[in-house]
């Protein structure tokens, strides 16, 4: 009775090849969601990415043959216009957001026919959302902007 025990408490500790596939799967699509320092991984390099190799440059250049005033001075300024080209494109998503809001208001009272996948609804725009991503209110339901086929005047 008691070998028949200690063989029924004996477990396997073993994985097949196709468990340790499967583990090693699950890990692997796990350790790629996760995030980074505070930041999806991407493969766009960013105006902090660009500061960190130009400092790791510095701080591993050759000492006995610096780098030149005229590369830092071009890194710099490369640097100077990433930093201006994001801000511009902060700043032309911020338009286009509003844009996109003042669009909506604009279409306030006005007959719209919507296109909803086989059917088409139409109506008078009673209210709209800002942001970006705006909605028009129609019969009692919220449409996104891109729903709209036509605009009527009244």
């Amino acid at each position: 009775m008691m070998e028949l025990l200690s063989t029924q408490n004996s477990i396997n500790t073993q994985m097949s090849a196709s468990e340790m596939l499967m583990v090693e799967n699950e890990v692997n699509n796990y350790n790629k969601t996760l995030v980074v320092e505070g930041r999806k991984t991407s493969n766009v390099l960013g105006k902090d990415d660009f500061l960190k190799l130009l400092i790791t440059q510095l701080q591993n250049q050759d000492p006995t043959s610096p780098m030149e005033n005229t590369e830092f001075i071009s890194q710099m300024a490369q640097f100077s216009s990433l930093e201006q080209m994001t801000n511009m494109s902060s700043s032309f998503s911020k338009m286009a957001a509003y844009i996109s809001s003042s669009e909506a208001t604009a279409t306030l009272g006005k007959t719209v026919e919507l296109d909803i996948g086989d059917t088409n609804v139409q109506g008078i725009v009673e209210g709209a959302t800002r942001g970006e991503n705006p909605q028009i209110l129609v019969n009692g339901m919220y449409y996104s902007m891109d729903k709209i086929r036509a605009v009527y005047a009244d």
